[in-house]
C-alpha cells in the first residue's frame, strides 16, 4: 500500500471518493494550511486528507460539569481535539485534490476539492501550524455480485427519493447519464442518502463495492418504510446534518 503525510482537514461530516468537495476555511490553522499548499506549483496535486470526527463533534472532554466560562480558549493546530487527536476522529477518510484554492480579502479561503482514495488514518502530528496525518492508501475493488447489487440499490434509491421529495420532484430517474460501475453507485449512493456520520462512515469503511452496495440496500429500504410511515415529518427532520465544514 501506499503511504504519504499530508495535511489533514477534519470535518463534521463523511467524504467518499468522487465527491466534489467545497470549502470555506475561516480558521486559522486550516488556513496555514492552504497557504502551504498554494505553494505547490500549480502543475502538481495539492492533495490533503480530510477525516470525519468521531459523533460530529469538535469538542475534547472536559471536567464534570458545565465549562469555564472564564477560560482561555484553546489554540493551535489540535484545538478542541483533545491530548491525542487520533482517537477523535474516525480511522478512514479520503485524499482529496484541491482544484482551486482562492483567497479572500478577510484572510480565508473558498476551496474545490474532488475527493480520490480512500485512506487510512495512521498517526497524526500536531507540533506544526496544522494537523498532518501519516495516510495509507485503502484501494478498493467491486467484489462478488456487485453489479447486480448496484442495479437493485439504485431502484432503491429510487424509491427512497421520491418516498423523501414526493414524486413529482426531479429524481434520479431525471438524470441519463447513471453510472453503470458499481463502485461508482456505491460511493453515489453513500454520499447522497440522508445518514448519519456513523452509518456513512460504516459504508466509507466497507471492504468492497459489493459490501457497501448491501448495506446500503438494506439501509435504503428501511429509512424508505420510516419516511413512509412519517409523512408529516420535513425532510430536514430525518437526518443529522453538519453545521460547519471547519
Amino acid at each position: 500500500m501506499t503511504t504519504a503525510r499530508l495535511p489533514l482537514f477534519p470535518l463534521n461530516s463523511v467524504v467518499f471518493p468522487g465527491l466534489v468537495l467545497p470549502l470555506n476555511v475561516f480558521e486559522e490553522r486550516y488556513r496555514a494550511m492552504m497557504r502551504e499548499l498554494l505553494k505547490i506549483d500549480d502543475s502538481e496535486p495539492r492533495r490533503f486528507a480530510v477525516v470525519a470526527i468521531r459523533d460530529g463533534h469538535e469538542v475534547a472532554p472536559t471536567l464534570p460539569g458545565l465549562p469555564d466560562q472564564t477560560a482561555v480558549p484553546e489554540r493551535g493546530p489540535a484545538a478542541g481535539f483533545g491530548d491525542d487527536p487520533l482517537k477523535v476522529f474516525h480511522s478512514m477518510g479520503c485524499i482529496v485534490d484541491a482544484a482551486t484554492i482562492r483567497e479572500r480579502e478577510d484572510g480565508g479561503f473558498e476551496v474545490l476539492a474532488t475527493a480520490t482514495t480512500r485512506v487510512a488514518i495512521r498517526s497524526v502530528d500536531a507540533s506544526g501550524p496544522f494537523l498532518l496525518a501519516e495516510v495509507e492508501e485503502i484501494g478498493d475493488v467491486a467484489g462478488e455480485g456487485a453489479g447486480a447489487l448496484a442495479e437493485g440499490v439504485l431502484r432503491a434509491f429510487l424509491k427512497y427519493q421520491k418516498q423523501l421529495a414526493g414524486a413529482r420532484e426531479r429524481s434520479l430517474t431525471g438524470n441519463g447519464d447513471l453510472p453503470d460501475d458499481p463502485t461508482v453507485v456505491s460511493y453515489l449512493v453513500a454520499a447522497k442518502a440522508l445518514l448519519d456520520t456513523p452509518a456513512k462512515q460504516r459504508l466509507l469503511e466497507a471492504p468492497d463495492a459489493a459490501a457497501r452496495l448491501r448495506e446500503e440496500l438494506t439501509l435504503l429500504r428501511s429509512e424508505t418504510a420510516v419516511i413512509r410511515h412519517l409523512p408529516s415529518l420535513p425532510a430536514a427532520d430525518l437526518t443529522r446534518l453538519p453545521t460547519s465544514l471547519n
